[in-house]
């Protein structure tokens, strides 16, 4: 799929789905959220930006999507 290509709510709640664990920053505040068939509707909104489409950076690592950029949450995550 093509980097310009915007993801919206239906995508950002496939994308949970697929997950077990939904970690989602916005600045220095950090959420995180059980994912899978149950993931809360409250989630997904946290996932979008404020034009509705997913919040970049995502990324999925093992059963972990993180949405929006941290850095100690992605060493952690990511090992990196």
């Amino acid at each position: 799929m093509p980097a310009s290509r915007k993801l919206g709510r239906t995508d950002a709640e496939a994308l949970a789905r697929s997950a077990r664990k939904l970690i989602v920053s916005k600045g220095k505040k950090i959420r995180e959220f059980e994912a899978g068939k149950a993931v809360s509707d409250e989630a997904i909104t946290a996932m979008l930006g404020p034009t509705g489409n997913l919040r970049a950076p995502t990324v999925r690592s093992g059963n972990t999507l993180l949405v929006g950029f941290n850095e100690e949450r992605y060493e952690e995550v990511l090992g990196a």
